[in-house]
């Protein structure tokens, strides 16, 4: 296992993932006040805090790269370019949506970004993963196929199954586990008999590298690495980011299982925006220009929404297939 701590990204790619990640952040907040609003139905999942893996591997993919996501996939479908406003009209439940409503925010896909879904079930998307980057092995495309989970995943069947036939197989995968530590409301030390989840991949010979999760420059690289392994045609590659989630399971989760003082401390010292921000060699005014147009931005992704209508009825069974 290899691990990642010098920051290497150049001014302009910082400073795009400084971008990102505030326009993650702002999104997902205005998601959590309309979902409060009882604009957004169901049930939805943020990754407050976790933008730092999302944007350090975005800025490391290739346009034509895939991304598989769980249902905390806002942000990963974000930043691989889906039009902000459908994305927020999508968790309205909007026709006007990336899925045209049909989705909601726990089924997000915008395949001409690359962006092959998010899905609800814990691990579905791992076989399915694994399957698309041995198609791009077969068709020669040079694509890598990049799969997010958390480290609840890590435990059940479909992780183990898919790990074991991309190490067969050795298909250009990176599996990205972004360990919260945290299985829902299950804290690791509960679920997990191991402490290096690294050692989930030494089981199949497959390559790993461990990052810290906040630092999104150390994730950047990494994820470098990882693409460039896979891609040059030397198996897939198991990446455990370690990360914060400085808000709950879901929207209004009361977070009994936290001590209150873990998640203020960490709020304080992990936040992944504040640490590139204290890096990056910008004057103060020229960050409230940044902070402002995310602001912008974000706005205007409601308003987007807001302007959507419901989807048809007789739309209902458009784009199913049986």
């Amino acid at each position: 296992m290899s691990t990642t701590t010098e920051p290497v990204a150049d001014e302009q790619v910082r400073l795009g993932m400084y971008r990102m990640m505030q326009e993650a952040r702002l999104f997902e907040k205005r998601a959590q006040d309309l979902f409060l609003e009882g604009l957004i139905k169901g049930t939805s999942h943020l990754a407050l805090g976790q933008e730092g893996v999302a944007a350090g591997f975005a800025a490391a993919l290739r346009p034509d790269d895939l991304v598989y996501c769980t249902y905390r996939g806002h942000v990963h479908t974000l930043l691989r370019g889906a039009p902000m406003g459908a994305l927020m009209a999508e968790l309205m439940g909007r026709a006007n949506g990336i899925c045209g409503g049909k989705g909601g925010s726990m089924h997000l896909t915008d395949v001409a970004h690359g962006a092959m879904g998010s899905y609800a079930i814990v691990g579905a998307h791992m076989p399915i993963a694994a399957g698309a980057a041995w198609a791009a092995q077969e068709r020669g495309t040079g694509q890598v196929v990049v799969c997010f989970f958390g480290d609840g995943t890590t435990n059940i069947g479909t992780f183990h199954e898919s790990m074991n036939l991309a190490q067969l197989w050795s298909v250009p995968a990176v599996f990205v586990c972004e360990n919260n530590r945290y299985a829902e409301s299950t804290p690791a030390k509960q679920h997990m008999p191991i402490e290096d989840m690294a050692k989930r991949a030494e089981a199949y010979g497959m390559a790993s590298m461990a990052v810290d999760g906040q630092e999104v420059e150390a994730v950047y690289e990494t994820a470098r690495r990882a693409l460039k392994h896979a891609r040059d045609a030397k198996g897939p590659v198991f990446v455990v980011a370690d990360c914060v989630r400085l808000s709950g399971h879901y929207v209004g989760d009361p977070q009994v299982y936290r001590p209150k003082e873990e998640i203020l401390d960490l709020r304080k010292a992990r936040d992944p925006i504040e640490l590139l921000r204290a890096r990056l060699e910008l004057p103060d005014e020229e960050f409230e220009e940044l902070d402002r147009e995310a602001t912008r931005i974000a706005g205007d992704s409601v308003e987007f929404a807001k302007k959507g209508t419901d989807p048809k009825p007789e739309d209902a069974l458009k784009n199913v297939y049986a």
